[in-house]
């Protein structure tokens, strides 16, 4: 197991009844299938035994991310809903899950014995998502997606019972490619909840402007930046990429079609000549066809 996780508080079994805990799993499955990802959550391609348990961690990540970010709540009380939801993660490592969520997590959890410091991460990542909606450089963002992306990684290698500190870094290198190639594709998206994820210190390299960006001119100063921004982002995927070889056959076919969707991501951009202020990039599914194909000969 991981060298930084060993004074992490794992999850006791909870004591439930079974129908308690089929309609946990049964919520939490539901609520995962409801929502669109750019990448596969628990699909068919994974063993049955594991899908409850990804759509378990899901359904955590899930509700905190629209605690920071759905509907019109004020900074303030959005802070204290995930305050709320991080005593309830408490409570979950505590043997004293509230919710169908948490007692479903708890359940996982325990049976993977799962570290709480991943979902510490995330809920800090949903907290800054409230607090700050510009980054001056680029560790700034990365350090960003250390908390928001690389646990989701990270839990997955727990569940199938292959995380240690080379399958975990790994595991951080695609899942940081994946956070920012979400981000490159949904920079305007993102403008209009006055958000910017391109590192403001990128925006003066290429002579680039915030008031450019409102105005959604895609020039050769955007173009330059997000071809600079898509080629980074090109490099993480290959550091990680040798992940896919050493995680465990289970997980290994949809950590390859995960792969290959990030890149088809970044070449969609590329193939637009990198405007993505007036077109989102988005995987077709003559796309997906093909990005099945390419893993099934992968495997």
């Amino acid at each position: 197991m991981l060298a930084n996780n060993v004074d992490a508080v794992v999850a006791p079994a909870v004591q439930s009844t079974e129908a308690q805990i089929v309609q946990a799993y049964k919520y939490c499955e539901e609520l995962t299938r409801s929502h669109y990802e750019n990448f596969p959550v628990a699909s068919r391609f994974i063993p049955k035994f594991y899908r409850p348990h990804i759509c378990n961690i899901y359904a955590f990540a899930r509700i905190a991310d629209d605690l920071a970010d759905e509907g019109k709540l004020q900074p303030d009380e959005r802070l204290r809903k995930l305050d709320d939801w991080g005593e309830k993660l408490d409570g979950c490592f505590d043997g004293k899950p509230e919710g169908p969520v948490f007692l479903a997590l708890a359940e996982t959890v325990a049976k993977f014995e799962i570290p709480k410091t991943p979902f510490v991460r995330l809920l800090r990542a949903f907290r800054m998502d409230v607090t700050q909606r510009r980054f001056e450089t680029f560790k700034q963002l990365r350090h960003y997606c250390e908390h928001s992306a690389d646990p989701i990684g990270e839990l997955v290698l727990y569940v199938f019972g292959c995380a240690s500190d080379r399958t975990v870094s790994l595991s951080n290198k695609i899942c940081t490619g994946l956070q920012l190639a979400n981000f490159w594709q949904d920079v305007s998206v993102d403008w209009a909840k006055d958000r910017i994820y391109i590192p403001l210190e990128d925006f003066r390299r290429f002579g680039y402007t915030e008031d450019a960006l409102m105005q959604q001119i895609a020039d050769e100063r955007f173009s330059r930046l997000m071809e600079f921004e898509v080629s980074r982002t090109k490099r993480f995927f290959e550091e990680g990429r040798p992940l896919i070889n050493e995680v465990a056959s289970d997980l290994r076919f949809e950590l390859t079609l995960t792969w290959y969707g990030g890149m088809a991501i970044l070449n969609k951009i590329e193939g637009d000549g990198c405007n993505v202020l007036t077109k989102r990039p988005a995987i077709s599914s003559m796309d997906k066809l093909i990005l099945l194909s390419k893993a099934m000969f992968r495997r």
